[in-house]
């Protein structure tokens, strides 16, 4: 069988912002493909330009890199690949007219929250029709489990504002809680998940779909 860089027509594009939250989303795109290109840019501004340079099998736009100019954006794209595929990560829930208006320039549309294997299946026809059918079967160590220690309701708030690049302090307001409480539970979630570090942790969280969004 033709190995996986010998199959796939181009890379996949991902415009995200460099967030915690994108070291998971990276980390479940190469579990499940390990030896897929993935050309990073955080500047969603970028998109059309770097579509018209090249076409890509799938580009993988996180919304929050573009915020509410994200349909105008991906139409700017298409000005240049009309048939380039987009899959458009919502960071947030939206109107049924945002919705709509999302649906009509972008080729899939996926909450942000959506667990590993929903992005996987997402993702497989696109790269599969560019690779001809010949694209290798998404690895099966990709999966949707619970935590190795069941997390507490509050340990679950601080794991998502922590995936939301929300620092101490941050979580502490948000939460109504103190610092220092707020750091106890991080250090609680690192020694429940094994994690050594806080972009571990983080990317456990979104590859195992422990947090919503």
């Amino acid at each position: 069988m033709p190995s996986l860089a010998s199959v796939t027509a181009a890379p996949v594009l991902v415009v995200a912002p460099p967030t915690l939250y994108r070291q998971g989303l990276l980390s479940t795109l190469q579990e499940a493909w390990p030896l897929l290109e993935l050309i990073l840019n955080p500047d969603a501004d970028q998109l059309p330009a770097l579509v018209h340079r090249q076409p890509f099998a799938l580009v993988v736009l996180d919304s929050s890199a573009a915020g509410h100019a994200l349909p105008q954006l991906i139409a700017r794209m298409r000005t240049f690949r009309p048939q380039q595929p987009v899959l458009a990560l919502t960071a947030q829930r939206l109107s049924a007219r945002s919705q709509q208006e999302l649906r009509h320039h972008a080729t899939t549309l996926l909450p942000r929250h959506s667990s590993p294997q929903q992005l996987v299946q997402a993702m497989q026809p696109w790269l599969s029709r560019t690779s001809g059918g010949h694209l290798p079967a998404p690895s099966a160590g990709v999966r949707h489990a619970g935590p190795p220690t069941p997390f507490s309701r509050r340990e679950l708030d601080v794991l998502r504002l922590v995936v939301g690049d929300c620092n101490n302090r941050e979580i502490a307001e948000q939460l109504c809680l103190s610092v220092r409480t707020v750091e106890s539970h991080r250090r609680a979630l690192l020694q429940k998940t094994g994690a050594r570090s806080l972009i571990g942790l983080v990317v456990q969280a979104v590859r195992e779909g422990w947090v919503v969004s």
